[in-house]
């Protein structure tokens, strides 16, 4: 099921013997399109602590500019990696890496009550109607969608504390005794071998590939948020994802990111890219007088973005008769200032800026720079937490 698939098991080799022991240190990867992160926790008692963190601009390896979304080769980003991992001191070698939203397919199906036997030729059969590809071609998971809290799945079946919450209650709808929701992930084969052949080639052990999404929900969601909305404002795009109770009712990207608003303000001003990408960060919003220009830049470029979002929040509400309960914003983009009022504003739903450190132990005079940083490594962060609870 998920674990087995997102777990990066190889044919030929299993990884589930690997932490036979309980490893005390686990390395989360996050290889991202403009840049790949790095983060190194180590158990402790009552929870993880910090060990090291890094991140690494891709821009350079592609001879373009620091943010630059880039098309490297598998082998131009193990390199990058292996360069990362030197630069962070990072000192374990078996990591959990994500894979992103665009090479795989999350959707719910509706099939006949059935026996969890019966279950596991049923879905691949039903899952056919959904995937463009020959299902040959695609590795499959799968999870019951419990409707309400009497209903059970077989221990087998379950979720563990590594995965995703499966209770969906709509107390609207009236329960179909006869009927029951799958949430299904489906992975390319080649995507699942594009990022084995990368790992392989920066020297590390695998131990699971997850889809960023379900990083991101165990480092700034959790199990139990309810519906909540997370914004990841990347370098190139925009990804959103309505998220209830740790199942992912709608995603949709946007197409404007980080970049492309560094580039509106290096065109206005006629000012270099990087000292754009500056001004981005120490104004943002908020900036009068001369700075007013950059803020209207930045404004006029996270308007379209919102209102882009509006349109896939209200079909949500629409469709489901259910509010919102809050947007948590991820994504490099997510550091400009000011940028929590302006969501209110033009989305009217409580906002909030992720801080996956939170929920780790780390050195007090980091407090600041983490906090900062916070919303790039809530993927990072979310690999490394699922592989201390292994």
């Amino acid at each position: 099921m998920l674990g087995n698939i997102l777990g990066g098991k190889e044919e030929g080799f299993s990884f589930s013997g690997l932490f036979k022991k309980r490893e005390e240190s686990f390395l989360g990867l996050d290889i991202g399109v403009s840049a790949i992160k790095v983060v190194q926790l180590k158990r402790s008692k009552g929870g993880a602590t910090l060990e090291t963190y890094g991140e690494l601009s891709l821009g350079p390896y592609a001879n373009l500019d620091e943010g630059k979304a880039t098309n490297l080769t598998n082998k131009q980003i193990s390199g990058a990696i292996l360069d990362l991992l030197k630069e962070s001191t990072v000192n374990i070698m078996t990591c959990g890496a994500s894979i992103p939203l665009k090479d795989s397919l999350i959707f719910e199906m509706e099939i006949p009550r059935v026996s969890q036997e019966q279950l596991k030729k049923i879905v691949p059969i039903e899952a056919r109607r959904f995937i463009p590809v020959p299902v040959t071609e695609v590795m499959l998971d799968w999870r019951v969608v419990l409707e309400d809290e009497s209903d059970t799945v077989d221990e087998e079946d379950s979720f563990d504390s590594n995965e995703l919450t499966t209770i969906d209650i709509d107390e609207k709808k009236p329960k179909d005794l006869n009927k029951m929701k799958i949430f299904v992930v489906a992975i390319h084969k080649n995507a699942i071998e594009k990022y084995n052949d990368i790992i392989r080639n920066a020297k590390l052990g695998l131990d699971f590939l997850e889809i960023e999404i379900f990083s991101t929900i165990r480092s700034v969601l959790g199990h139990n948020a309810g519906i909540a909305t997370i914004l990841d404002i990347g370098s190139s795009v925009t990804k959103l994802y309505i998220v209830e109770y740790g199942i992912i009712k709608r995603s949709h990207l946007i197409n404007r990111g980080s970049q492309d608003i560094s580039t509106a303000i290096s065109r206005v001003m006629s000012i270099p890219i990087q000292k754009a990408e500056e001004k981005k960060r120490e104004i943002g919003l908020l900036g009068e007088g001369p700075d007013k220009e950059v803020s209207d830049v930045v404004l006029n470029n996270l308007k379209y973005i919102f209102e882009e979002a509006q349109k896939v929040l209200v079909g949500f509400q629409s469709e489901y008769h259910k509010s919102i309960n809050k947007i948590v914003f991820t994504g490099g983009g997510s550091v400009i200032k000011g940028l929590t009022e302006c969501a209110f504003e033009n989305l009217e739903i409580e906002s909030f800026i992720a801080n996956p450190f939170e929920k780790i132990k780390t050195p007090a005079f980091l407090d600041d720079i983490l906090k900062e940083i916070g919303p790039e490594f809530a993927v990072a962060v979310g690999l490394a937490l699922r592989g201390l609870e292994k």
